[in-house]
């Protein structure tokens, strides 16, 4: 009889374990139903209760959720992120700093966390960070040519040589994007940026696809021959 008990409760709570990750599971494409999901079993419902907690102006409530979802599923960038915007709204300034920092190291490609750290890093001066930065927004099939822009002009400006040589370094050693280089480079950086950053990269040791190159040199023609020129020969081999 006591087996039989044992059995049957031993059944129910597999029942209720797999019904309230079924209801985390679908939290993923249903929101609104986060505060369905119980306590115990909330993974991605957490982020959403986090999430809600910030939007509504609960700061106590939102620091505590997305504290609580920092613990559970610590690795996402996306999480680090929500906890420093609950950090910063919660007045604890050094603490969410630290976070959004550690959130764009862990999520090279988590466009937020990069976007606050670049406007941060040209906030305090930082034209070796910014550049990184903004090497891994530039590098996004995404983002777009207007924001990419924008940034660009704020960081490549007459006074901005580490920015420069920053980013010619990484361009200069990134061959797997190196042909996303030529085809968004022409079109978001300022000309004498344009320029400086492909000589730099070529002398550096980077190696441009010759056949994209053209291609690009041709387009940027059409707008402004003499920096298509002058793009050709920063070019090096090509």
């Amino acid at each position: 009889m006591m087996g039989r008990s044992l059995w049957v409760v031993a059944v129910l709570a597999v029942a209720v374990a797999t019904t309230g990750i079924q209801l985390d599971r679908k939290t993923r494409y249903v929101p609104t139903m986060a505060s369905a999901v119980p306590e115990p079993f909330r993974a991605f419902a957490q982020r959403h209760i986090a999430t809600q907690a910030l939007l509504d102006k609960k700061r106590e409530l939102a620091l505590a959720e997305a504290r609580r979802l920092v613990a559970r599923r610590p690795m996402p960038a996306a999480h680090l992120r929500l906890l420093s915007i609950a950090e910063f709204e919660a007045g604890n300034v050094e603490q969410g700093g630290y976070l959004i920092q550690l959130a764009a190291r862990r999520g090279w490609r988590d466009r937020p966390a990069q976007h606050s750290m670049f406007q941060l890093a040209l906030a305090a001066g930082d034209q070796g960070e910014a550049a990184r930065r903004f090497a891994a927004l530039f590098v996004r099939p995404s983002e777009e040519e207007a924001e990419l822009r924008a940034l660009a002009d704020g960081l490549f400006s007459e006074d901005s040589e580490e920015a420069r040589a920053v980013f010619a370094q990484i361009v200069a050693g990134a061959e797997r994007w190196q042909g996303a280089y030529l085809r968004k480079a022409p079109v978001v950086l300022p000309s004498d940026a344009l320029i400086d950053v492909t000589s730099r990269a070529s002398k550096a040791g980077g190696v441009f696809d010759c056949i994209e190159g053209s291609r690009s040199v041709e387009r940027l023609a059409k707008r402004e021959p003499a920096t298509a020129q002058a793009f050709r020969r920063a070019l090096g081999t090509c």
